[in-house]
């Protein structure tokens, strides 16, 4: 009987999305004459926006379109890092990763989040404004409609801020937008907001930001410590 399989080497980066009880290096996949290897390697479990170079027969390198034949031998790598984006660097990220976007606002990057968005509206929200949309939901990167996504490695979120960081390269503008809201941060004289604070504030603080968007007022108080340790370390991750 001739071979009727293909077989799928894994790279170990990308083991990760296989079952527990399939996380090795070598699949095997059944060719039907129809199904793409981009379609065989998310049956698999991994999703495409993960994957980067497929090289058939140890030099040739193929589209996730390609129809896999019988005796193919497919490597399959991970997204080169850093990942080029046609387009700025801009984020959307989903209902659980919002510790991870206000770290990104602080380091001035353009984040999206809301924290009651259902998945249909996260990918509407990417296309409309051509956002990347980060997630740890691999059903959520497998959906069709979304143009661009990524999955977010790490429990913690300092861990996931690396990944990103080292993932996209994203350029670092810390201080300049609002973590609550996203928007862009204007140094404001003191008089135009001393209403808005406490008189404790106002004795101790003479610099003062101000979000074009939501109004909200910044200063480097008491938490300033653990916020620029963040930055700090973000600027070392991404040198």
């Amino acid at each position: 009987m001739g071979i009727v399989t293909a077989r799928l080497r894994i790279a170990s980066e990308l083991r990760m999305f296989l079952p527990v009880s399939r996380r090795r290096e070598w699949q095997e996949v059944a060719p039907d004459g129809t199904s793409t290897l981009g379609h065989h390697v998310e049956s698999i479990g991994i999703p495409l926006t993960e994957v980067g170079p497929l090289i058939v027969a140890g030099d040739h390198g193929v589209p996730p379109s390609y129809q896999p034949a019988p005796g193919d031998v497919v490597e399959v790598h991970p997204v080169p890092r850093p990942q080029q984006l046609p387009e700025k660097p801009r984020f959307l990220l989903d209902v659980h990763l919002g510790t991870l976007a206000r770290r990104l606002r602080l380091l001035g990057i353009d984040t999206a989040y809301h924290n009651d968005m259902d998945d249909p509206a996260l990918v509407v929200q990417a296309n409309e404004e051509r956002r990347v949309l980060l997630t740890q939901d691999r059903g959520l990167l497998r959906r069709r409609a979304l143009w661009l996504g990524a999955y977010v490695r790490g429990s913690r979120p300092a861990d996931q801020l690396r990944d990103l960081l080292e993932r996209f390269a994203p350029p670092l503008r810390p201080w300049t937008r609002c973590t609550a809201c996203n928007g862009e941060l204007e140094q404001v004289d003191k008089v135009e907001v001393e209403p808005l604070l406490a008189a404790g504030t106002r004795r101790s603080y003479d610099a003062y930001g101000r979000c074009g968007e939501c109004g909200q007022v910044y200063w480097h108080g008491a938490h300033s410590g653990h916020l620029e340790e963040i930055v700090r370390t973000a600027r070392a991750w991404a040198s």
